[in-house]
């Protein structure tokens, strides 16, 4: 069964199970559009009593190089932030189990929403990270909730110096649940580890895993909550009225490097 076509987000349902394809560009770039049929998509099948667990994948060779740069200049990223969190809050929120199968990019936005997975599938040769911070800016929901997955010491470092680390690196950490291989021949992504989680989540009942998932969160979204509206408060009153900030997105868009004032 599919559902209603969308341009940027591509759903397809077979229940228990629906399948959320990012599909925009090479590279999967999170924009306006992909936000707004993310929120549309999930608020959809949160409401299907069919659906009990969504696998989040991107179409392509890579998952999602996360929200596109213009979107975080100064006219347009308090829309962005809104968008985009919205679409964090209702992850964060979903009784549903969410999956997410990553390959090749995974950055910023991107590793934000695979983040906010219960469970995670990974392949070796992905790139992950949160580089925001070359940009002069900072990623709030990494902020807010990356130190419940790997830890304060080790959020602080990935978010503080935005480098850039593989699939392994990530399941080690504890942001993803398992490293897989996959052969370039294969004509579906993950097509043993995948179908492995679904035989899992098909056999278990639907409301023992929504009341499992309230219980499990409860506390974790209660803090992500509160983290998550600080940081934006931070974002927008602070951190986009600095030089430095509108220096970084205008260096990206120049193709040059930042020259950082401290102001």
């Amino acid at each position: 069964m599919q559902a209603p076509s969308a341009h940027h987000v591509a759903i397809t349902l077979e229940p228990p199970i629906a399948r959320l394809v990012l599909a925009h560009g090479k590279q999967n770039v999170i924009d306006f559009q992909m936000m707004e049929e993310l929120a549309v998509g999930l608020d959809t099948l949160e409401g299907n009593a069919e659906i009990s667990a969504i696998l989040i994948s991107g179409a392509g060779e890579h998952f999602s190089v996360g929200v596109d740069i213009p979107s975080h200049t100064p006219e347009k990223v308090e829309t962005m932030l809104t968008k985009f969190h919205g679409v964090i809050r209702r992850l964060a929120h979903t009784n549903k189990v969410t999956v997410a199968l990553v390959r090749g990019y995974c950055l910023g936005g991107g590793a934000e929403l695979a983040m906010l997975c219960d469970i995670v599938l990974t392949t070796q040769s992905a790139h992950w990270g949160f580089p925001e911070i070359k940009l002069g800016c900072y990623p709030p929901v990494a902020c807010a909730g990356l130190a419940a997955a790997v830890g304060q010491k080790r959020a602080a470092e990935l978010v503080l110096t935005g480098r850039i680390f593989d699939g392994r690196e990530a399941a080690q950490i504890g942001l993803a649940t398992r490293v897989i291989e996959i052969g370039k021949s294969s004509g579906r992504e993950f097509p043993e580890a995948a179908d492995e989680v679904e035989r899992s989540l098909k056999a278990l009942s639907p409301a023992a895993l929504s009341c499992a998932k309230r219980a499990l969160y409860g506390w974790d979204a209660a803090h992500l909550e509160k983290g998550l509206a600080r940081a934006e408060e931070i974002y927008l009153k602070q951190l986009i009225k600095t030089e430095d900030a509108k220096e970084g997105i205008r260096a990206w868009v120049e193709k040059r490097d930042p020259v950082w004032s401290g102001k």
